[in-house]
């Protein structure tokens, strides 16, 4: 297993600097100007000098190598001298957003902590709930809490975000005053009476994106149970005289969550990426807000380097699921 992942790790930096050159040469094929919301007063000459200042008149290729040796060489020394106080990067240029003439990172650690109240909140909630669920609905299926699973799965499917959204704000917002509709994100966590407050503008955002994930992993999680429920090696344990919890929660458990395992780690990159539909509903200024004004604004630094750490959560728990699959399953092994 340790020659696995070690393997792993070294082909995935082949595959992140090809995906890198994707994301640029996409990037530069997309249409648009950052130069397109400079005042018409502007003239031309100035117009041009500031795209000289952005880098925008020097070749692709040179531009392409700028930003690898700025993300891969200098935001790691940028850390280092923030933790252990070196001077490493000083003097260095790094990649600095068109938008706001900042660096990009210091903007993504700023944004972070929003979107992981928020989406990595929901996202544990939606897991504890619904992994329950699915085991349940599975060993008794057809009963009326399978049927009534089925139901809400079905909901959080084909309900969008964007409209359960709203309906939520009208009804706990408008109609009973309950939560805040806009969450706010100037507010500091520094007293229980803050804590509080910071539950209470968190509920609404959690629940429709605790809807969504819930109705996905049960029904992963049901239908994972379902085919492991029918195996001979159920049989046999139930026939050696096993107690039926230790059959369903020791043994079909564990062979179910291989599947289901998968659809949990490819999803936790979207906590870092943030939900961008329900970002915009509840006003958490978080990671995808912040990549959906970075696109309209035709900052391509800033989208650039967060699609790419997209990416890399991706590939990296990419891994991690298939190191689980030899946890959870020790008939799979990758020597």
């Amino acid at each position: 297993m340790l020659t696995f992942t070690i393997r792993r790790l070294i082909l995935s930096v082949p595959t992140l600097l090809f995906i890198s050159l994707m994301i640029f040469l996409l990037l530069e094929l997309a249409p648009g100007d950052p130069m397109a919301q400079v005042p018409l007063t502007v003239p031309p000459e100035v117009k041009e000098k500031m795209r000289e200042a952005l880098g925008l008149g020097e070749p692709m290729h040179i531009r392409f190598w700028k930003w690898i040796v700025q993300f891969f060489w200098i935001e790691p020394q940028v850390l280092i001298d923030h933790y252990f106080g070196t001077t490493f990067s000083e003097g260095s240029l790094r990649v600095i957003s068109w938008q706001t003439r900042s660096p990009v990172m210091d903007i993504v650690i700023q944004r972070m902590p929003q979107t992981l109240w928020v989406v990595g909140t929901a996202y544990v909630v939606a897991i504890l709930i619904a992994l329950p669920i699915g085991i349940y609905s599975a060993y008794r299926q057809y009963s009326w809490f399978d049927q009534l699973g089925t139901f809400v799965s079905m909901v959080g499917f084909s309900v969008p975000p964007f409209f359960s959204g709203v309906l939520v704000i009208v009804i706990f917002s408008v109609q009973l005053g309950w939560f805040p509709s806009i969450y706010d994100t100037t507010h500091v966590v520094d007293s229980w009476e803050s804590f509080v407050k910071q539950l209470q503008q968190m509920i609404m955002p959690v629940m429709v994106l605790a809807l969504q994930i819930t109705a996905q992993l049960s029904r992963f999680m049901r239908a994972s149970m379902l085919d492991n429920l029918n195996q001979d090696y159920v049989r046999t344990a139930r026939a050696k005289g096993l107690s039926e919890y230790v059959v369903v929660m020791v043994h079909v458990l564990r062979n179910s969550m291989i599947p289901v395992v998968t659809v949990i780690a490819l999803g936790i990159p979207s906590i870092f990426g943030g939900a961008i539909i329900t970002e915009q509903v509840f006003k958490v200024n978080g990671i995808g807000q912040l990549l959906i004004g970075a696109i309209q604004a035709n900052d391509l630094p800033m989208v650039q380097t967060l699609t790419f750490i997209f990416a890399v959560l991706i590939v990296l728990f990419n891994l991690i699921a298939d190191v689980l699959y030899g946890i959870l399953d020790p008939r799979i092994r990758y020597d």
